[in-house]
């Protein structure tokens, strides 16, 4: 089974269908959406037909028991605790179809004092990086990994945003890789770029992944030269 620790907010899609104009209305194409990191790996493993788990937290509210009953429609084994206030994010959808996101995570970093069984029986445990940014939610996703490790699961790492990343620093990526010892690495570009070979050489994971957009995504295994595998290609993206 793959488990997923981390977000499952509220997605409020805005796709203009103008230039902004600032103090004036701007027609736009407005959609809600269930959303968060974590808990997209975790639907879409199960709509490819694998075991995933979602371990978090919404909040006591309308919005987060409606996100957490379409996840389990889909048949994501949810384990969540409902406190506080369900986070959103508005994502800005520019002509290209690339996303800019103003982010509020509400309830989701709040996760602590979590049940560690929650990750027990688990083949890989995925954690982006957001999950590993604020406490408490930082010190359970790590109690999480720990017991994940123990119980023989791979442990994988998305680095989420370059924002994040640069928010942490070489310093401190180092002393992450160094401990979390991720086996599955997945970033863009932008985010590769801003992640330093020293940083990589705290600890050299198994297999990073380099997803490059309409170009071929570059896979390294360790001890191997990289591979590109191409896209399928997609025209006219209207949303990434």
């Amino acid at each position: 089974m793959l488990g997923c620790v981390g977000d499952l907010l509220d997605d409020v899609v805005v796709q203009r269908l103008a230039p902004v104009r600032d103090g004036a209305d701007t027609p736009s194409i407005i959609r809600r959406r269930r959303g968060g990191s974590a808990a997209n790996v975790a639907a879409a493993a199960a709509r490819a037909g694998y075991r995933a788990r979602f371990i978090g937290q919404v909040g006591d509210d309308l919005t987060g028991r409606l996100l957490v009953g379409e996840l389990t429609a889909l048949g994501v084994d949810v384990r969540v605790r409902h406190r506080g206030r369900t986070g959103t994010v508005v994502a800005l959808v520019d002509e290209r179809g690339e996303r800019s996101m103003l982010t509020d995570r509400g309830a989701a970093t709040e996760l602590a004092l979590v049940d560690t069984v929650w990750a027990t029986g688990l083949h890989t445990l995925h954690l982006p990086l957001y999950s590993l940014a604020v406490e408490p939610l930082a010190t359970s996703a790590r109690a999480l990994a720990d017991v994940a490790r123990h119980g023989g699961a791979t442990i994988s790492l998305d680095l989420s945003s370059v924002t994040v990343l640069d928010a942490w620093g070489p310093e401190a990526l180092r002393a992450l890789f160094a401990a979390l010892a991720p086996d599955v690495v997945l970033a863009n570009e932008a985010e590769a770029m801003s992640l330093r070979a020293d940083v990589l050489a705290a600890h050299e994971p198994r297999v990073v992944v380099v997803k490059r957009g309409a170009a071929p995504a570059v896979v390294t295994v360790r001890g191997a030269p990289p591979v590109e595998v191409p896209p399928q290609r997609v025209d006219a993206v209207p949303d990434s």
